[in-house]
């Protein structure tokens, strides 16, 4: 992955086959006008082949005349608290979020210091897996973990869950440059307090950190994943509120390469090419060797 200015804001620009450039923070970051990216784009000496960004809520009608596809997002409508905690969620998720307080556990906002790196650090380097996978920040050192957390502290909340004290799981609440809605860039727990309901409470605390603020929407990432519509992971978002809302996503190709790689389909990820019942058998080899090769407990491989 490299990076790269345009228009005045960061791109990111990763493949090889089909270089594709988006925002930095894209999901996160929005576009108001894409032109000025796509004239410096045009006019760059590095090689990009596609540039691709996506419509923030609530305008959910494609407005502009680019190549567009439908990407999920998994969407909460925010006004109050008291309506989300009494309209917006099911039963198991209230009674979750409640054990969490029972269980001791305190759950607020938090600065951006090194006491709060370092426990992020702690939970990260607590399993090498996560639902299934890989972690990606398994292993990363406190100061690798600084640089990641550090993004967008501007527009960025933390939340933290404490047991005694501790953390035990935390939230990075990112908005856009407007707080029309702010994204669950990061939310995790360690799996060893799971009996404790950590992530319901922060979910929890996010959405009170938005109706505070005025957001109208908190979005936590996708609902759904490729052709993968259903899991333990989507199941949590609906019993929290969240509903799948499809948002127009652009394709812009800058080059002749970029067109036909788009046509063909270069700029998708593996798994989004791979018919369902082969990625699903795929996914159970996976968890399958993870769980002999680092020894497991089932909990490194469910949603929250």
């Amino acid at each position: 992955m490299s990076g790269l200015r345009a228009g005045g804001r960061e791109l990111v620009v990763d493949g090889r086959l089909c270089r594709v450039a988006r925002l930095d923070g894209d999901a996160y970051k929005f576009l108001d006008d894409p032109e000025p990216v796509l004239a410096d784009l045009r006019e760059s000496k590095d090689r990009v082949d596609l540039f691709t960004f996506m419509q923030r809520m609530p305008d959910t009608a494609a407005k502009y005349r680019y190549t567009v596809e439908w990407e999920n997002q998994a969407i909460l409508p925010v006004s109050t608290f008291e309506h989300w905690w009494t309209k917006q969620i099911g039963f198991k998720a209230r009674n979750k979020a409640k054990q969490a307080e029972k269980k001791g556990l305190t759950i607020r906002e938090v600065p951006f210091d090194d006491e709060l790196v370092r426990g992020i650090s702690e939970i990260y380097n607590e399993c090498p897996v996560r639902q299934g996978r890989l972690f990606p920040h398994y292993g990363k050192s406190v100061d690798q973990v600084r640089k990641l957390s550090a993004t967008f502290l501007d527009t960025s909340i933390f939340i933290g869950a404490f047991a005694a004290d501790k953390l035990i799981g935390f939230v990075k609440l990112t908005a856009d440059d407007t707080w029309t809605q702010a994204g669950l860039m990061h939310i995790l727990s360690m799996l060893q307090h799971r009996d404790k309901a950590p992530t319901n409470a922060l979910v929890a605390q996010a959405v009170r950190s938005c109706a505070d603020r005025h957001i109208p929407y908190l979005v936590y990432s996708n609902f759904g994943y490729g052709k993968k519509t259903q899991s333990s992971l989507s199941d949590f978002k609906e019993r929290n509120g969240f509903q799948p809302v499809n948002l127009p996503r652009y394709y812009v190709p800058l080059s002749g390469w970029g067109s036909l790689a788009y046509r063909a389909g270069l700029h998708l990820r593996l798994a989004e090419r791979v018919p369902e019942p082969i990625a699903a058998k795929l996914r159970e080899w996976r968890s399958a060797w993870y769980q002999h090769k680092f020894q497991l407990k089932p909990e490194a491989f469910q949603g929250s």
